[in-house]
């Protein structure tokens, strides 16, 4: 019986030397194909991967809105105090207050922007967390979530909501449950309702959110019709939002874009928890709790593959004919809205700095097109312009034709105008590109044509 202590005292420091095994991402289920993951394996205090993950920092984007739109008092940082791989396959984001009472935390979002389902395929996005273990009073102010948002909102950053959001995960003030919210259309009020969204919540199944990990994940069904988006929680699924919900330009405008990016923060105080135990934080409000995150990972299932056209098919579009905006092959950080202009339909929307739209196959024939005219309106703030850009064959090469156009009296109050452009012949893919100084949008797009 002398022998047991003595055993124990030589395995302990050997037990003390060999590293904790670091969990991986599990593996899809049958027909889901994994297309990006980070299972946050790596030594303890080292930050998430930079090839996976951009740390914000401050109080907002440059140029965006402050406290990152949402009142939102903490000062996101890059500090592995804030924000670290905690050596066990997972990624603390944990809240500090120092002795002023300033609060740091951190906010994390992924390289990748491009997010979104196969054509008539799904998307998932998942997510295993443990919500900061922290309740009552002491969690006053606590607001971690998991989260997307459209692409075209970067460099932006004045198009929210239009652009898309989906809340995957949202908890507030250590409350035993989890959101699952949309934002959409316009802020405030719109079909989804801004600032609220569309949203549904419950709490989690078993242990409570804070207390246990869970898993949360969010789908993009576009195999079903009308297309569905779908919120689960540790598989349970506690709400859906139909495409057949909302108006039809409010769900292009969220979809039709080059796809969505990952985010994962904790913030402190803001519009979420003071709206239901504000204001936050307080002195009961505690620091140091950390939102605990295993995995994330986004698959796909089904759908296409194919990628749309990059060269001209032949026997096009004429280019002397009216080019509707809304007929691009490929676009980029616009929205479509039913415009009031003379013929109806649609036209593009916010439309600012850095976006584009592809036209394929567009037939300037055998004798040369100089002239470049389009139908555009603005009610671009003062000072606010840009240029409408021509482009043949690639976006990288160097305009052909463009004009400027500032404030015209409003968003629908549509100008037709012209422009001299190089001498063009024969069939191209046609780039409308719009390039400003400033990062706010400051053109609508209804038609196009050419001239000779």
């Amino acid at each position: 019986m002398r022998t047991r202590p003595f055993v124990l005292a030589l395995l302990a420091p050997l037990l003390a030397v060999v590293p904790l095994a670091q969990a991986s991402v599990p593996p899809p289920t049958d027909g889901w194909t994994t297309v990006w993951s980070d299972d946050f394996n790596g030594s303890s205090g080292s930050l998430p991967s930079g090839s996976n993950w951009i740390i914000d920092t401050g109080h907002g984007y440059p140029g965006g809105p402050g406290n990152w739109g949402t009142g939102e008092i903490q000062n996101y940082t890059n500090s592995p105090d804030n924000v670290s791989l905690d050596g066990t396959g997972n990624l603390r984001i944990t809240p500090r207050r120092d002795g002023a009472g300033n609060w740091t935390s951190a906010r994390i979002e992924s390289q990748r922007s491009d997010f979104k389902p196969p054509s008539g395929g799904v998307l998932a996005i998942e997510s295993r967390i443990q919500m900061p273990n922290v309740t009552g009073d002491a969690a006053l102010g606590y607001w971690p979530a998991f989260w997307a948002l459209g692409a075209p909102y970067r460099g932006n950053y004045w198009n929210w909501p239009g652009i898309g959001e989906f809340d995957i995960m949202e908890n507030v003030n250590g409350i035993n449950s989890v959101w699952g919210v949309l934002h959409c259309g316009v802020s405030p009020g719109g079909p989804c309702n801004e600032t609220t969204g569309i949203g549904a919540n419950r709490a989690c199944p078993g242990s409570s959110c804070q207390s246990a990990f869970h898993t949360y994940r969010f789908e993009w069904d576009t195999s079903v019709s009308p297309n569905q988006l779908r919120w689960y929680v540790d598989g349970q699924q506690f709400h859906s939002v139909s495409q057949g919900q909302l108006p039809a330009d409010t769900w292009s405008n969220m979809t039709s874009h080059a796809g969505y990016f990952v985010l994962l923060n904790l913030a402190i105080g803001g519009a979420f928890p003071d709206a239901l135990n504000g204001p936050t934080p307080r002195a009961s409000t505690v620091p140091d709790r950390p939102m605990t995150v295993d995995y994330v990972a986004v698959s796909t299932k089904g759908g296409g593959t194919t990628p749309p056209p990059t060269t001209p098919p032949p026997g096009g579009s004429s280019a002397y004919g009216t080019l509707q905006a809304e007929s691009y092959a490929a676009q980029s950080g616009m929205g479509l809205e039913t415009t009031t202009d003379t013929g109806g339909g649609q036209n593009l929307m916010q439309i600012g700095n850095g976006d584009w739209a592809q036209y394929n196959g567009i037939d300037f024939g055998s004798t040369a097109a100089t002239q470049f005219v389009a139908r555009v309106a603005s009610g671009a703030g003062g000072g606010v312009s840009g240029l409408v850009e021509v482009r043949l064959d690639n976006r990288s090469n160097a305009p052909i034709g463009s004009f400027a156009v500032g404030n015209t009296g409003g968003w629908q109050s549509w100008r037709t105008i012209p422009a001299n452009m190089s001498s063009v012949t024969a069939v191209h893919t046609v780039y409308i590109t719009f390039t400003s100084g400033q990062p706010a949008d400051y053109v609508n797009l209804n038609w196009f044509t050419f001239g000779h």
